[in-house]
């Protein structure tokens, strides 16, 4: 049976909207990203240096000035320890405060973050390990501190330097389904790329947001879908190490943005229910953002999002799908979106640099396989041109989801109809 593959829609004429210009590849480029992510994190250090960066509750409160001198401290113990531009480092520790200090710590040595969750059975996580060439591990299982020197930033990287290692296929989200991760390569420029179009399509504030992200921080959808887009808005993030006194923090910590899985979701929901018949109001939080990746992709989105809205009835509510190969984003919707009762999952329009093709013999009649390219898409994984090979089509990665898409770009999950 033949196959097609159909770029969707044909014509876009807004697809070279400034600031977006497509490359002699085909892609669609930010023109205006500053070189490489660690300046642009430096730039809001400086642009807030007393706002809160990071809290973790029952733990550290620590300002954008405290962040970057301890990140940098760090980056001086890495460096001391033989560590520089290019090599890995394994950040395989908890989330909290702790591992964002060793992640941008790693950064600012100018080596490559390799982000481990810290939940992977022990020989799934040597195998993510060992797979990166990790030279350096910032272990959870350690109780020493973390590398400390004399502060150092490494500035010399391009928007075309790796700067991130995230693992797939489960490795990051779902340990029980992590048989065989695989490294994506992810540049300075897929980063900067995320983070614009998470500002731009969520309409992030620059006044001081805070954001409960209860997403785990070694996937893409947690750390470069939310810590770091929150970072460059000078925002503050929160998190809630084990969960607990939830609703209680949304409160307290004067919460407005809560960031979490379906799944995350549904667990919160009880206590939330219990703790408003007790008086709690939650009509501070004005955004949900939800990260529907494939592996926690919500069975029923019309009844969660009417869930979720009753528990926060003044919040604006947006799903984001993405891969890991896509630095987690590509798809967004939001709760003003018209979804038809017992139709197909809706998973959103094409935003930011995103632009989709469909692939396979219905591809023409708007159901296929579903393939995205733009800046945020990985060139390649790490040390595998076969995987790599498989799944891109040129510039087109294959996501493997089968999808529609109806004449004005929403993609909704579904098998293609039999021909």
């Amino acid at each position: 049976m033949s196959q097609f593959l159909v770029e969707y829609p044909p014509n876009r004429s807004h697809a070279c909207d400034a600031p977006l210009a497509r490359g002699s590849d085909g892609v669609l480029r930010y023109g205006n990203l500053t070189p490489a992510l660690t300046e642009l994190l430096d730039l809001q250090v400086h642009a807030f240096s007393t706002r809160e960066a990071v809290v973790e509750i029952g733990g550290p409160r620590l300002s954008y000035r405290d962040l970057w001198r301890s990140a940098s401290r760090i980056a001086g113990g890495l460096q001391e320890h033989g560590i520089g531009y290019g090599d890995r480092v394994a950040i395989h520790m908890p989330t909290g405060a702790r591992w964002v200090q060793a992640f941008l710590g790693a950064l600012l040595s100018g080596a490559v973050p390799v982000l481990v969750h810290d939940g992977l059975p022990d020989a799934v996580a040597a195998r993510v390990i060992a797979d990166s060439s990790t030279d350096f591990v910032l272990d959870c299982g350690s109780d020493a501190d973390l590398p400390d020197g004399a502060a150092f930033i490494d500035d010399g990287a391009a928007l075309s330097d790796l700067a991130l290692l995230c693992y797939t296929s489960g490795a990051g989200v779902c340990p029980a389904n992590a048989a065989t991760p695989k490294g994506v390569e992810l540049t300075n420029e897929n980063l900067l790329s995320a983070i614009r179009s998470v500002v731009t399509a969520l309409d992030l504030p620059t006044d001081g947001l805070r954001n409960l992200l209860l997403l785990p921080l070694a996937h893409a959808s947690g750390c470069v879908d939310q810590l770091l887009p929150t970072f460059a808005v000078g925002g503050t993030v929160v998190l809630a190490p084990g969960g607990r006194r939830l609703a209680e923090t949304i409160v307290s910590e004067r919460i407005d943005m809560v960031s979490a899985t379906p799944r995350i979701f549904a667990r919160l929901l009880p206590e939330l229910a219990e703790l408003r018949t007790e008086g709690l109001r939650t009509d501070g939080v004005v955004r949900i953002s939800t990260a529907g990746h494939r592996a926690a992709a919500p069975t029923d989105p019309v009844q969660r999002a009417a869930t979720v809205r009753d528990m926060f009835p003044a919040a604006r509510q947006w799903s984001v799908w993405g891969a890991t190969e896509t630095s987690g984003i590509g798809l967004v919707v939001d709760d003003d979106t018209d979804t038809a009762p017992g139709a197909d999952p809706v998973l959103g329009f094409p935003f930011g640099g995103t632009e989709l093709a469909l692939w396979g013999p219905q591809a023409q009649a708007g159901h296929g396989e579903l393939l995205c390219r733009g800046p945020n898409v990985t060139r390649r994984y790490w040390n595998d041109p076969k995987t790599t090979a498989d799944r891109f089509t040129g510039s087109w990665f294959h996501t493997g989801d089968q999808v529609s898409i109806d004449a004005d770009g929403l993609v909704r999950r579904g098998h293609a109809q039999a021909g």
